[in-house]
């Protein structure tokens, strides 16, 4: 499948902005079943300085200041993605959990994707006594790394309920689990907590979703989202597992990237000098090539 990928962000700000700098994640990533044919940033105000860079991780970031003062900052990132991803494997196919545990703290690779740096609790995904509890009923004895992490997907599917307003994006992963409620990024943050819990390398996934429209409605624009999900180590490859739909990642699942959790691949961070009040607003499209010329875009 071919997507055309649309993500918009603007900031509004009160009073004007006198400096600001920041980093965008915004690319897609090449690799495992994924391949980007094209991709552009458009950027406004035009930066003063812009840095194109690979973090430890892999992930390309684009290092912006801008100088001039603003009132307002929107970026735009315009990308054409194939995906082609291998079918996902049977649910309890492959290596035991605690062989894959013991291999993955002996093993010797320190690269960026090496397991072994999603194996320890990152800020935004602590190991947390409770939540680490929840998840062994789904690490039996012997149980393949890949069969116990789909259960603990499939039982956090039906445990938690999806609340855009019970969260927000600061909100700790003890309280989401408390409270059994959030959004994406909540449910990736505690199942990946779950498994580091249980010694299995887990990491956060940011990227995009595919949306259907209703039967006879338009793509309304902007009216997608951005999503996450989590990669599970399994001994041998990484698997991608999305808790909040319960379901195998596959070709409707677009990456932008991976790291330890949303602190390392958040789209658009940074720092502003100014006081006053801002707004902000995302605008995502995801668009198959197969939509593209009945597309009716509804502003």
């Amino acid at each position: 499948m071919i997507y055309t990928l649309r993500h918009r962000t603007t900031y509004r700000y009160g009073r004007a902005v006198s400096f600001a700098r920041c980093s965008l994640r915004l690319k897609p990533a090449d690799g495992e079943g994924q391949s980007v044919l094209a991709s552009a940033v458009t950027i406004d105000p035009s930066p003063t300085r812009a840095v194109t860079r690979r973090d430890y991780f892999g992930i390309e970031s684009v290092a912006i200041t801008l100088e001039a003062p603003h009132t307002s900052f929107s970026v735009e990132a315009l990308s054409t993605v194939r995906v082609e991803r291998l079918p996902p494997p049977a649910p309890e196919e492959g290596l035991g959990w605690e062989r894959v545990r013991d291999g993955a703290v002996a093993a010797r690779d320190i690269g960026g994707r090496a397991p072994i740096h999603f194996l320890f609790p990152s800020d935004r995904a602590p190991i947390l006594r409770d939540i680490t509890d929840y998840a062994r009923p789904s690490f039996t004895p012997g149980r393949s790394a890949y069969g116990a992490a789909h259960d603990l997907m499939l039982r956090i599917r039906t445990d938690f309920r999806f609340d855009a307003r019970a969260t927000n994006v600061h909100t700790p992963i003890a309280e989401a689990f408390a409270g059994r409620a959030g959004v994406c990024q909540d449910f990736a943050h505690v199942m990946i907590a779950a498994l580091r819990g249980m010694g299995l390398p887990a990491a956060y996934v940011s990227g995009y979703l595919r949306t259907v429209p209703p039967p006879g409605r338009p793509r309304l624009r902007g009216a997608d989202a951005s999503h996450a999900w989590v990669a599970v180590w399994c001994g041998q490859m990484w698997h991608g597992l999305d808790p909040t739909n319960a379901c195998a990642v596959q070709d409707d699942h677009i990456v932008v990237a991976r790291g330890r959790d949303y602190n390392d691949v958040a789209p658009i961070d940074g720092i502003v000098s100014g006081s006053g009040r801002q707004r902000l607003k995302v605008e995502v499209d995801v668009i198959p090539e197969t939509e593209m010329q009945d597309l009716a875009l509804v502003g």
